[in-house]
């Protein structure tokens, strides 16, 4: 694979550093002098439309950003990852979490292996599985149906099912429930088994190698309680032969790895595998998202994949100059290495997205939180920004504060659904119209802000008044969808997982590795035998890990544990 192009070398990048320093942004002048600026820079892809036009775009800022994207190949890395080349470069794999979408009729094939036939081989059994487990087909070791499915997963095993489930809970079948485990903190299992029929749960056991630390440890401990839960009902006897049963009944495994699945108790007929090309924070429309597909059904499922693939089909067939996700992921580009932004607010107003923010932050910051380019050598620029939000309108009464009035730039993106789930009224008034005032509220509060002297013109003491002046001319892009389906929520996505990709194409960094999480974990390893009484590991510490820990120890034994 090509070296990367150092997009500092571009004349696209000079230029933009051009217009930055001669940039005077002022929303409400560019708007009053070109009454059409929203139009201009409104776009559409497949259901989403995206208002870019309160961020900073001019005419040659707009051609600049393009010819950024054409001088670093951003076209040429796109076809690349589309057509199974392998861009993860530390690892040296292909990246095609878009094949996980592709239609049954695509032809794709890598390596001499038909990915869509694999693809769908996988899919279809899934879906067979779910549709048992949701008409009662599928029965735990007593016979009653399965009510509760609980995901013990951690990263992109855990993040993206949980925001999908939360996402579509309308669209849930009404008896099943699903749960997720994922921390290891043993809070999180009690809370998540509690009040929970070991007669009628089903675990879904998520693990590519099925030796991930958290998730085994919590799969061991889910074990434990089924079996200890089962023989205190008096549901199985004590015997191997039941214990075993009822796993093989009450467990199934996302997982590749057979052998482990096997030894595990869980029958390899129900453990359906994912593939090495798809990293963990893209693989909720894989297997990874079994729990959603039981909790939501073949047919919701297949338009969430639909949605993926629309806005892949966007992403890769679209002109750079209308390609949202690429127009998107440029701008932010802009904001990073010409203005200084360091974090990314996503805003969603729709409560059903709430967990939406927390799952960006692994797949934007675990794939473009890097410090090498992907030839191994320094990047020269500033990478990555942290991504965070809430949903509207809570954050509104807690961090907008800081949007408004702060010093620092914060870019933020506004997700209004214009149809919801459940329409309500009030006195009379419908309150999703209230709740979405508050969206268009905040972007043109964010845009145009609020002069001194309309601010005097109020009445206002001389003294407050610069404390009610708001600035405006604060970055946002607006992004409307008629509802909350389950396409809709695979467009947003894949928008993201877009936007995300551009980010790193100009960066010159694989977006697909994530050696940063490892250190950490082997460390851990290495400093449980020191928690446990092991005085050589508590030696072998450092002096801060090792007075730590001598503390924890104290403490646990001051509660007589």
């Amino acid at each position: 694979m090509n070296s990367p192009v150092d997009p500092r070398t571009t004349p696209a990048w000079a230029t933009l550093g051009g217009l930055h320093d001669s940039l005077a942004v002022d929303f409400r002048s560019w708007f009053d002098t070109d009454p059409e600026r929203a139009e201009h820079y409104t776009f559409h892809a497949a259901d989403l439309v995206v208002d870019l036009s309160k961020n900073y775009l001019t005419p040659e800022v707009h051609g600049a950003l393009v010819g950024l994207a054409e001088q670093i190949d951003l076209v040429g890395h796109r076809d690349a990852m589309f057509a199974g080349e392998k861009i993860n470069t530390t690892e040296n794999r292909s990246v095609l979490h878009t094949a996980l979408r592709l239609p049954e009729d695509a032809e794709l094939t890598v390596d001499g292996t038909d990915v869509v036939a694999e693809v769908h081989e996988v899919l279809d059994r899934a879906i067979a599985f779910a549709e048992k487990v949701r008409s009662g087909e599928w029965t735990g070791v007593t016979g009653k149906p399965i009510s509760t499915v609980i995901n013990i997963g951690i990263g992109g095993s855990d993040l993206g099912p949980v925001m999908v489930y939360e996402a579509l809970k309308p669209f849930k079948a009404d008896n099943i429930e699903c749960r997720f485990i994922s921390n290891i903190d043993p809070t999180d299992m009690f809370e998540k088994t509690n009040g929970v029929d070991p007669e009628t749960v089903l675990f879904i056991v998520a693990s590519k190698t099925f030796t991930t630390l958290e998730t085994m440890t919590n799969a061991r401990m889910a074990k434990n309680w089924l079996i200890n839960s089962l023989e205190h009902a008096g549901a199985i006897d004590g015997s191997a032969a039941g214990r075993a049963d009822a796993i093989s009944k009450h467990f199934v495994a996302v997982s590749t790895a057979l052998d482990k699945v096997a030894e595990f108790g869980i029958d390899t007929n129900n453990a359906f595998g994912f593939w090495d090309w798809v990293g963990g924070r893209y693989s909720v429309d894989s297997s990874v998202g079994l729990a959603d597909l039981i909790a939501v059904g073949g047919e919701n499922w297949k338009a969430f994949l639909g949605g993926f693939h629309a806005i892949d089909e966007h992403f890769r067939n679209t002109p750079i100059d209308q390609n949202v996700p690429a127009l998107m992921g440029l701008l932010n580009v802009f904001y990073v290495n010409f203005f200084g932004s360091q974090s990314h607010a996503v805003l969603p107003y729709s409560q059903y997205l709430h967990r939406f923010p927390a799952y960006l932050q692994q797949l934007t910051m675990e794939s473009n939180g890097k410090s090498t380019r992907w030839d191994a050598t320094p990047v020269p620029i500033q990478t990555g920004e942290i991504f965070w939000g809430e949903p509207g309108t809570n954050g509104q009464h807690a961090f907008y504060q800081l949007l408004h009035q702060g010093t620092r730039l914060v870019p933020a993106d506004f997700i209004g659904v214009a149809n919801p789930a459940h329409g309500l009224r009030e006195g009379g008034n419908d309150v999703h119209s209230l709740f979405l005032s508050n969206f268009f509220a905040q972007t043109k509060a964010l845009a145009f802000g609020k002069t001194a002297e309309e601010v005097r013109a109020e009445g206002t003491a001389e003294e407050i008044v610069p404390a009610r002046v708001f600035s405006g001319n604060r970055p946002t892009t607006s992004i409307l969808v008629p509802e909350l389906s389950p396409r809709v929520l695979g467009e947003l996505i894949a928008l993201y997982e877009h936007i995300t990709f551009t980010e790193g194409t100009v960066w010159g960094i694989n977006s697909f590795d994530q050696w940063g999480v490892e250190l950490g974990k082997k460390l851990a390893l290495q400093i449980t035998p020191a928690l446990n009484g092991d005085e050589k590991a508590l030696a072998e510490q450092d002096a801060s890990t090792r007075s730590l820990i001598e503390i924890y120890t104290e403490m646990r034994r001051a509660t007589g544990e």
